[in-house]
């Protein structure tokens, strides 16, 4: 483990996207749309994470989207046709931001802090949910741990995230609505924000975050609160 990072203001701000920027419920109309029930959402997007973390533990991890259509043949009991396993991915461009999402980018904007979009699926697909939510201006950059070969949470990940926005990584803070994604930044040495509204709760069995609030704006005016 890094060394913690001290509570201090940040200079930098990753942003997870699935869940903490952006929502996935839309993508349970189109489970249905293909034939499946939209509580298969829930263990798809699990597994596909699981996955994900098992090939980067094992040394190399395929593209997100490749473990996600994996991951959707084997959750519908290989049902789907290609064609309407890509038209559920498709949608993963399309999702719309969560509600907090907008104040939290606009506080850090008036703060003169800037932040990056840190996804391990595709760039280009957070950057095209992010530009039809009307917030990918507010970001200085989307970085996605596919261009390392693999998933968030190792701190090799978290590492070359603050290598890519110039930082350092007890200047720059994660802010996640996953207590495992907060762990693993605050393991690599990263300041770091929970958001509750996903787990409700701060659990036991990992690094407690520097920063918790029910809502992302709420941890982004906690880290921005921190001593300088």
């Amino acid at each position: 483990m890094d060394e913690r990072a001290p509570a201090r203001r940040p200079e930098v701000v990753l942003f997870d996207v699935f869940e903490t920027l952006i929502r996935l419920e839309p993508l349970r109309e189109r489970l249905a749309e293909v034939g499946r029930p939209g509580h298969e959402l829930e263990l798809f997007f699990a597994r596909t994470l699981r996955d994900g973390m098992a090939y980067t533990l094992a040394g190399n991890a395929p593209p997100f989207r490749d473990v996600a259509a994996a991951q959707l043949a084997i959750t519908s009991g290989y049902t789907l046709a290609p064609e309407q396993i890509e038209h559920v991915l498709a949608g993963f461009a399309e999702l719309p931001a969560q509600p907090d999402a907008a104040p939290a980018v606009t506080l850090l904007s008036r703060a003169g802090v800037p932040c990056f979009a840190f996804t391990h699926g595709s760039a280009t697909n957070a950057a095209k949910a992010l530009e039809r939510a009307g917030l990918r201006a507010s970001f200085a950059g989307v970085l996605s741990a596919e261009e390392i070969h693999s998933f968030k949470p190792p701190p090799a990940v978290y590492h070359w995230a603050c290598a890519q926005a110039g930082s350092r990584p007890d200047r720059t803070a994660l802010v996640a609505v996953h207590s495992w994604d907060t762990n693993g930044a605050a393991r690599a040495g990263l300041l770091t924000g929970l958001a509750t509204r996903l787990e409700g709760g701060v659990p036991p069995t990992g690094e407690r975050p520097h920063v918790t609030g029910e809502r992302v704006d709420e941890v982004v005016a906690g880290l921005l609160a921190l001593p300088g």
